[in-house]
């Protein structure tokens, strides 16, 4: 099958998987494209939202359209490395046998990663970053695709132990999940009090998301577009001669070049879903607040003026 022939085919995919989720999940479209365009440009996402916003279920949805395993890991101040992990066991034969834990599948959850400690997020974050785990010296390939959406409760944050700055940056998006509209929360009521079971298709096999994901990278960039997204991130660093008065007044520090790695990635996969051959300046703009919102850091004055990311980010686009 030739690229073009298959970005016409994931156009199609991509609508048939929407309307699949749709059967479970109402509304909720702008979080859907940001998820699926993390899945599908190999990335890992940070979802931010209070409870009771169908964060679990969304997922799962999303893990039985695509067709691949699921699991979901509710953190808590008590758990350690070994938990998610897994860790060696002696059997009846006394040989040493490894029971994989949870973070042995395709999609996790990592439901409220800011409430367990540094040391079981690091354990999290290394598996995110290498696909593998190092347990007593031998090293544990993950099944591809590998895909980590963690949530955060912007409310509770007692006892809480936020991820450092450089941790937040290994998410490509962080997804922000409103309440859902007075029209979208009645048919959710309708449809979660009624004696229904709507069954969700599994669309694709693991080996074909795989394919697109090279295809997405296989996808040519003009060099203007890619001078945009990183004079885009440089704008963000109050130190840099492109940055303006804004941005020196209100942020203590901007997105490093991970960020600009990421901005071309997602505009790739943003323009391959729309039936695109190469992504523009304006695909960029399309997916540059939930790449660059977790990664810039707001000073006093901004919090104190109500200056949120999301306003100094459409000052630079």
């Amino acid at each position: 099958m030739s690229d073009v022939t298959a970005i016409q085919n994931l156009v199609e995919k991509r609508n048939e998987l929407k309307k699949e989720i749709a059967k479970i999940i109402v509304g909720q479209d702008a979080v859907v494209d940001q998820i699926l365009l993390c899945v599908f440009s190999g990335g890992h996402a940070l979802l931010v939202g209070v409870p009771g916003l169908a964060k679990t279920l969304l997922v799962n949805t999303l893990a039985q359209a695509l067709g691949l395993d699921f699991k979901r890991i509710q953190f808590t101040p008590d758990l350690m490395p070994s938990d998610i992990l897994g860790s060696e066991i002696l059997d009846e034969s006394r040989q040493f046998k490894f029971i994989k834990g949870p973070i042995f599948s395709n999609i996790i959850l990592a439901d409220e990663i800011n409430r367990t400690p540094p040391k079981t997020q690091a354990a999290l974050l290394e598996a995110m970053q290498e696909r593998s785990v190092t347990i007593a010296g031998v090293n544990h390939k993950l099944s591809l695709p590998y895909f980590v959406l963690a949530t955060q409760n912007p409310i509770e944050q007692e006892g809480t132990y936020p991820l450092p700055e450089a941790q937040l940056d290994r998410f490509m998006f962080a997804i922000k999940l409103e309440y859902p509209s007075f029209e979208e929360e009645v048919q959710v009521v309708k449809r979660t009090t009624a004696d229904s079971d709507t069954k969700v298709n599994a669309l694709f096999t693991a080996q074909e998301i795989i394919d697109f994901q090279h295809l997405i990278r296989r996808i040519p960039v003009a060099d203007n577009v890619v001078e945009y997204a990183v004079s885009l991130v440089s704008k963000t660093r109050p130190d840099n001669a492109l940055s303006n008065g804004f941005v020196k007044n209100y942020l203590d520090w901007g997105a490093g070049p991970r960020a600009s790695q990421n901005l071309i990635l997602a505009a790739k996969a943003n323009a391959a879903f729309h039936g695109k051959f190469s992504p523009d300046i304006e695909d960029v703009k399309a997916v540059a607040t939930g790449i660059l919102r977790h990664r810039i850091i707001k000073n006093y004055k901004a919090d104190a003026e109500g200056i949120s990311e999301e306003m100094i980010i459409d000052k630079l686009i």
